[in-house]
């Protein structure tokens, strides 16, 4: 059960009612919620392979302007040439499945995981709501877009909600 406090936080982070929420993934230290688990099938009925999904709005901008400026294809790049960063890349892909099937089996994407894992990478969000939901060391490219990212939540709260509605 989500927090109606919580939901409405999410839904002012994403413009719009969140989807499918099956928790908190992980809370930003200004206390709002900045990824949420999603349930790896949507109300109604379409398999949704993204289980950390990124709902603080100045964390997606930041890493959209990381996106736009080629870093995800430097990554893609290592992996093709560094054996031990392609394992632990491959071991997050592992636990991303992991922590998925705990929430349901969905045969559709099943060893799908998202971001491009294990193979490249074509999204950094992703990436960053791993590290952020599963930990440090989980993900050593979710890690490096954290590191980038910095104090994100320096400013303070992304969003303020009161009574349900944002302030």
């Amino acid at each position: 059960m989500i927090d109606p406090h919580d939901e409405a936080v999410i839904g002012a982070q994403l413009g719009r009612p969140p989807r499918s929420i099956h928790g908190i993934g992980h809370r930003c230290p200004c206390g709002n919620p900045d990824v949420v688990a999603t349930e790896p099938r949507l109300e109604d009925g379409t398999p949704f392979p993204t289980t950390f999904y990124l709902t603080c709005p100045r964390a997606a901008s930041m890493i959209g302007t990381l996106e736009a400026s080629g870093l995800m294809k430097e990554m893609s790049d290592r992996l093709e040439t560094d054996a031990e960063l392609a394992a632990a890349y491959r071991a997050a892909h592992e636990r991303y499945l992991a922590y998925r099937e705990s929430i349901g089996r969905v045969p559709e994407i099943a060893g799908v995981s998202a971001g491009g894992m294990p193979q490249r990478v074509k999204c950094l969000h992703v990436l960053a709501g791993q590290s952020l939901a599963q930990g440090r060391g989980v993900n050593p490219l979710g890690d490096e877009v954290l590191d980038a990212l910095g104090e994100f939540w320096a400013a303070g709260p992304c969003v303020r909600v009161e009574d349900g509605a944002p302030s």
